[in-house]
């Protein structure tokens, strides 16, 4: 159930990801490396496995982006020197153009998955629609007395352990707010 990738979408994806993304051969139990027109032949958990990967990676470029809009300093009327915002803005859009390469990878890999598991989705047709005039009452057995004690008591001992965390919780925002006002005090 696998087919081949459309050369046209992995032509544009950078090639040392997917080749770390290759199952590992020549191992016990393992066929040996196959040959290039072979490795286009992947299985849907395979692909997903990549995606995943890809995921990764865009989250990775997203929170270096934030890093470096981060320690960009707005323009308050001190100057940066033209070299550094010229490094960082060529950063960013190698971080961005990256990002739109990642994204395209991951619609191919979503696309190309898509495809090859068509025959597993469910259509709309198989799916029972829910009625509100189709409700179906459950017997409900009565607890025995000691099983009722029982409830009881643990709600009890969860209202008393709440009430205690509340005290605590209490105080020790109390205790913050006197520390808080001592150090503002000494500056």
């Amino acid at each position: 159930m696998s087919a081949s990738l459309p050369p046209k979408g992995m032509a544009g994806m950078p090639q040392p990801q997917q080749q770390s993304h290759l199952p590992p051969g020549g191992g016990p139990g393992q066929p040996p490396l196959a040959p290039q027109g072979a490795l286009r032949e992947l299985s849907p958990v395979f692909l997903c496995r990549i995606g995943q990967e890809t995921v990764q990676d865009i989250v990775t470029r997203t929170m270096e982006i934030f890093q470096i809009t981060r320690a960009t300093q707005l323009p308050n009327g001190v100057t940066q020197s033209q070299a550094m915002y010229q490094d960082r803005f060529g950063k960013l859009q190698e971080h961005l153009r990256q990002l739109a390469l990642l994204f395209r990878k991951l619609r191919l890999l979503y696309e190309r998955c898509m495809e090859m598991t068509f025959d597993l989705h469910e259509g709309p047709a198989e799916l029972v629609p829910y009625g509100a005039e189709e409700t179906w009452s459950v017997p409900v057995e009565p607890c025995s007395p000691a099983v009722l004690q029982e409830r009881r008591d643990v709600l009890e001992k969860v209202r008393q352990k709440n009430q205690e965390m509340k005290t605590l919780m209490d105080q020790m925002r109390n205790l913050l707010w006197d520390v808080n006002a001592m150090l503002s005090l000494r500056k």
